[in-house]
This record gives structure tokens, sequence and C-alpha cells, in this order.
């Protein structure tokens, strides 16, 4: 019986042999679960003692199919975002979630209605599933440091809202301008929310729809929070550097002793001033809008008292500094109008709009930046834009070139404590630099 045994085995093919090894390799791994205790007597080798091999075969059952099956079936987990077009069935199909049960809770289950209900693009999704499509948990997005978890328990889905510890992260990004400011952003991976701090940062000193120009740079260093490796918060820019038509701007952020945080150059000298250099809002509309028609039409668009904003009817329009509304209405080729007075015998006008500001009127103080209408063609207009004009004792002047006054600089006292505070910063950004100029080398 042993010789018949041996017969059979020298017929087993090189592919049959590979199996037997996985086979023994399993057996091996479930010694400790079966109790199986073997010993093993090793003889001393001699150069010429000859060993006698035998080899037994016994017949075992190895649970291989359970064994398979379960490697196979090892849960995953994994992460996804919804996008702008995303319905509910394409997002779980792209998280392998296909079982009936899971996909009738997750539509039908009033404790689960936040995620079919609120699938706003950018926000974060992990799921758990096996191979097969099992649902095993879920985990959805529903505010920066909060989620609705869904899992599977005994047989049964439950859900509820479970909070999200955050990971901090200080990013340091660059990018160059090709054609926008979000073009940049986008294609270096920065959000939306930090483009437009730096529109605001630097805003006393660049136009961000009509002074921005191809091969433009900028370095910048923010805070952002993460959930499972992806963001889910941006926090404040923390330092930036902009390369605007070759002239180079710096700002860090300073908090003072008090708890009150602004933007200076490394010097101390804060970037607040009395004007803004442009009274729109920037957003991705508007400055796609604008950029994408100021190199061929600039000349034409400074206008003989003022300057002409080309932008989509309905975009917001700011107080360029705080005053006081001299007049709201409509007048002549204006249309409907806003002039506010400003300190220093200084007026703005701003012409063409849509629509006021609710409850705005004459007399009412406002602040810098705080919004008092919207964009239109209202008056003499032929197409949307804004029409807005600077003037020193009723002299009109270009606003984008008139020279503007400063915020008072840091104190002795301050600038000490400015200096150890932003140290850290200036050198991050010095490191950006570095890499930026050997990348370009």
């Amino acid at each position: 019986m042993q010789k018949g045994k041996s017969g059979i085995l020298a017929q087993i093919s090189a592919s049959q042999e590979r199996k037997l090894r996985l086979r023994w390799l399993l057996l091996a791994s479930c010694v400790p679960l079966f109790g199986i205790v073997t010993a093993f007597g090793i003889a001393p080798q001699t150069n010429d003692a000859i060993v006698p091999v035998s080899t037994v075969i016994e017949e075992i059952s190895l649970p291989q199919s359970v064994a398979a099956d379960h490697v196979d079936s090892a849960p995953v987990w994994q992460a996804d975002q919804v996008k702008q077009d995303d319905t509910l069935s394409n997002l779980l199909d792209r998280l392998n979630i296909h079982n009936t049960e899971a996909i009738d809770f997750i539509q039908h289950a009033p404790e689960a209605s936040p995620f079919p209900s609120q699938l706003r693009p950018g926000r974060n999704v992990l799921a758990k599933t096996l191979e097969d499509g099992e649902l095993l948990e879920l985990l959805y997005q529903t505010s920066p440091d909060t989620a609705l978890q869904i899992k599977h328990i005994s047989g049964v889905y439950h859900a509820q809202q479970v909070h999200v510890t955050l990971e901090n992260r200080t990013l340091l990004k660059s990018a160059e301008i090709q054609s926008s400011l979000f073009s940049a952003t986008d294609e270096a991976g920065i959000p939306d929310s930090i483009a437009t701090q730096l529109a605001d940062i630097f805003s006393s000193e660049i136009d961000f729809h009509l002074d921005l120009r191809k091969g433009d740079r900028f370095s910048v260093v923010y805070d952002a929070s993460y959930n499972n490796g992806a963001m889910v918060k941006t926090g404040r820019v923390l330092s930036a550097e902009f390369v605007n038509q070759g002239k180079t701007y710096h700002a860090v952020l300073y908090r003072d002793q008090t708890g009150h945080s602004n933007y200076y150059t490394p010097e101390g000298q804060s970037l607040h001033k009395s004007f803004l250099r442009s009274p729109l809002e920037f957003t991705r509309i508007s400055s796609g809008f604008s950029l994408a028609r100021f190199h061929p039409l600039l000349k034409t668009w400074r206008a003989h008292k003022g300057v002409d904003y080309a932008a989509p009817i309905g975009t917001h329009i700011k107080a360029t500094a705080d005053g006081i509304v001299k007049f709201v209405g409509t007048q002549g080729g204006y249309g409907n109008v806003i002039i506010l007075q400003h300190a220093g015998d200084i007026s703005t006008v701003y012409g063409h709009l849509s629509h006021f500001a609710s409850g705005l009127h004459a007399g009412q103080k406002v602040s810098q930046g705080e919004i008092i209408g919207q964009v239109g063609m209202s008056g003499l207009a032929t197409g949307p834009h804004l029409h807005y004009e600077y003037r020193i004792h009723g002299v009109y002047h270009d606003p984008l070139t008139v020279a503007l006054s400063t915020s008072a600089p840091l104190s002795r006292n301050e600038l000490a404590s400015f200096e150890r505070q932003t140290a850290p910063l200036v050198v991050q950004l010095a490191m950006l630099r570095q890499t930026n100029t050997a990348a370009l080398d």
C-alpha cells in the first residue's frame, strides 16, 4: 500500500505539488486552533551518511473553501468624495456597495436620511465592504467634525451621528498663474477658500480682477484639518508670497496679546490699508469672467472717470473703505448708483447696479468690505458690469494707481513679540522660494 501511494505521488504534476504545499501551509497556520502538537526528531547528518526518506500521505480534512473565501472576502476600506453631478446610485457603485439590504436602508431609513438627502460636492465618504459588495460600515461627512455612521451589527443596519477626531496639518504650496488664480490653485491642489483668502490678504496691493498676468506666481502656507487622510476643513493662511508683474508682496499672520489677528509684512508693516483696490467680491465666477477679458480690453476699461469691471449680474459689490452713504438710488446714465463719503474728502461711486443691499439708505455707516449691492446693467450699460470711481475733493483719480494710506506700524514692544511669532513663517516661505528656484533651474 505504501508503495502504491509513493507511485501516485511521483505522478503529481508541478502545479499539484504547489497546491499541496499551500494546503500544508494552511494546515500549519491552523495548528494552534486544533491543539495539535507534533514532535520532530533530527538526526546528525554526515557527508557519507545516506538518510532514508519515506513519504507518507494521509488524507485529512482542511477547511479549504472556507479559508479561501475568508482570504478573498477580507473587508476593504474605500475613500471617495461626492462629485458635482453625483447621484446616490453611482456613488454607491464606486464604493462597491451592492447588497440590497444596505441600499434599501440607506434610501428609506429615516436615521440614514442625511446621507442620500445631503449629497454635497466635496464631502468625504468612507465605506468598508466585502468583495461581493456587502456593506459593513459607512462614514459620511455631515460637517467638518461630525459624520453619519451606518454599521451592520448582528445582521441589522444602524445609523447614528458620531464625532470625528481631526488631524491638523500645516501645508506649503506654490503655483503659477497661466489663465486665472483659480485654475492655478486647482492645478496645485489648493482649496478655493485659500484662493479667496489670498485675494483678501493682498486686496490693498493687487486688483485680482484686473492686475493678474500669466507668469505671476505665489507660495502659501496654511492650516487644514484631515479625517482618515481626507481634507475636511481649511483654516487660515499663515503666510504668503505673491509675485505680480515682477513685484513681490509678502504677508504673515500675527496674533497680538489680545487675540486680535491681522496680516503684516515680515518687517511689521500692516497690510490693512484705508481702501481696497477692487470693489468686487472675488469669487471663482467673477474671477474667470473678469480675468478672461482684462488683457485685450484693458485700455477701454480704464474709463475717463473711473474703471469698468466686467462681471456677471449679481456679483457682490463691497465698500472699498469705511464711510457714510451719501446717495443711493437712480441717477442718469449711472442707473442704480451708490455714492459713499469717506474721510479726507474722498468719495467713491458704484454704478449700473442691479440691486442695493437690503435696507441701505442715505446717512448709513458702512465698513470696508461690507456688501452694499450687486452688479447689473442699469442706466447706459451695454453689458453687465460695475462702473467704479474714486474722487478726491471732487476730482477723479485712477483707483488702480492712486496711493493708499496704510495703518500705523507695530510699536517697538509689539515688534519683538511679532518677530518671535512670525520668524518660523518667514523661514517656511524662504524654503518654498528655494524649492521653486531649484525646480526652475
